[in-house]
């Protein structure tokens, strides 16, 4: 029963902004408060030098952000939002968590090594585009920067024994992270980056080299008002 009446409020909501809209007048100000959903290729940067390229990773994230209008065309705004981001990572960092401790090392002889997280993303964007009071079809570049608060992570690892090994919520992966955003395109189609300005780990070494690993993200971005 709730979920048709999640679905069914939904609509109204997008069934309201949508009458609003069509009875502004060109020259009024407005606002263009967004759904997005957004599909990324995603790599580790700066990883450790014993640790080569991650293998095939993606990200996941969806939310939605409301614009504070700048100038009465309505071209240039300030936008702050809230969403989820879901990350997975196919890569070849070992990571072990013993008494409390994480223990980071290499072992090529692992042959299947994921990590997964969840969460809170928290976007703040500057924002240009073509569009008017009743153009709903323009061009736009937003450029800023996104916060990310974890909600949880996991690390797994298939050991030589065919055992899998699971590490969740690793107490020196950063909760919070941030990273700077640029999307541009036409219509709902665009393109979307991430970058993370952020080290993953706090305090992780390995054979003595701190790790400075961060996340690099780019794909496609899709806006629904």
């Amino acid at each position: 029963m709730k979920t048709p009446l999640i679905y069914l409020s939904l609509l109204f909501y997008v069934s309201i902004s949508f009458a609003q809209k069509d009875t502004l007048q060109l020259g009024d100000r407005y606002a263009d408060d967004q759904f997005y959903l957004s599909i990324t290729y995603a790599q580790f940067y700066q990883q450790p030098s014993p640790i080569f390229k991650s293998n095939f990773s993606y990200s996941l994230s969806a939310g939605l952000i409301k614009d504070l209008i700048l100038n009465k065309q309505g071209t240039i705004s300030v936008a702050g939002g809230v969403g989820y981001g879901f990350d997975f990572f196919n890569h070849k960092l070992k990571v072990e968590e013993l008494n409390n401790v994480t223990i980071f090392s290499s072992d090529p002889s692992i042959k299947e090594n994921l990590f997964t997280s969840h969460n809170l993303e928290f976007p703040l964007e500057l924002r240009w585009r073509t569009s008017t009071a009743q153009k709903y079809d323009f061009w736009r570049v937003y450029a800023g920067i996104k916060f990310l608060y974890n909600i949880s992570n996991k690390f797994q690892f298939d050991a030589p024994s065919n055992r899998t090994l699971k590490y969740e919520n690793v107490l020196s992966y950063k909760k919070i992270q941030y990273g700077l955003t640029l999307s541009a395109g036409y219509d709902a189609f665009n393109i979307n980056v991430f970058y993370g300005l952020t080290p993953i780990f706090e305090n992780g070494t390995i054979n003595g080299e701190e790790i400075r690993t961060k996340v690099l993200k780019f794909g496609l971005i899709f806006y629904f008002l």
